[in-house]
């Protein structure tokens, strides 16, 4: 079976708070895997929920670095 691969832009208000982590949603199959545009990647998760929110502390954690 072949999957179809989707992307899904970050919240709006996730874009504007950090415009250098761009963070992408891609489904691959049953998972979700997020990337930022800064090189990090998660792992691909069956529960969207939970990749969405490892992507924000991703972002959260780069701006309290910053």
């Amino acid at each position: 079976m072949h999957y179809r691969r989707k992307e899904h832009p970050p919240p709006p208000a996730q874009r504007e708070q950090h415009p250098t982590h761009h963070i992408t949603l891609s489904e691959r199959g049953p998972f979700l895997a997020p990337r930022c545009s800064c090189g990090w990647s998660g792992p691909a998760r069956r529960s969207r929920p939970l990749a969405r929110d490892e992507a924000a502390a991703h972002v959260a954690a780069e701006s309290e670095a910053a």
